[in-house]
């Protein structure tokens, strides 16, 4: 997270979940704990590059760990802080609001 971040709340919020990849690599670690190769399977569409890169942002930003196994071949395995299991309302939040509303598109329909 930026050090000149805004004081606004929802502003906040958004840098750290404004991205697309970033809520489902959450949603994903909801379930359990995962390695590399888990979450890229899991998330569709999603290079290795931006999953990298995504993963080591939300480190940073404190929302997600990282344990690395002294193995051969190392084994990485990504896990929720408690600040990001705190972000469990508002995803669960987008997920009730995301059903309701293709539901009624399909009503629509």
């Amino acid at each position: 997270m930026e050090e000149n971040m805004s004081d606004c709340p929802v502003e906040i919020t958004l840098s750290l979940l404004g991205d697309k990849w970033k809520v489902l690599i959450l949603w994903e670690l909801f379930e359990r704990t995962k390695r590399f190769g888990e979450l890229s399977r899991a998330i569709s569409g999603i290079s290795q590059k931006m999953l990298t890169q995504q993963l080591r942002q939300m480190e940073k930003d404190g929302l997600i760990k990282r344990k690395v196994y002294a193995e051969v071949p190392p084994r990485v395995e990504y896990s929720l802080t408690d600040t990001g299991k705190s972000l469990r309302p508002i995803l669960d939040a987008m997920h009730k609001w995301g059903s309701n509303y293709s539901a009624s598109k399909s009503k629509k329909q």
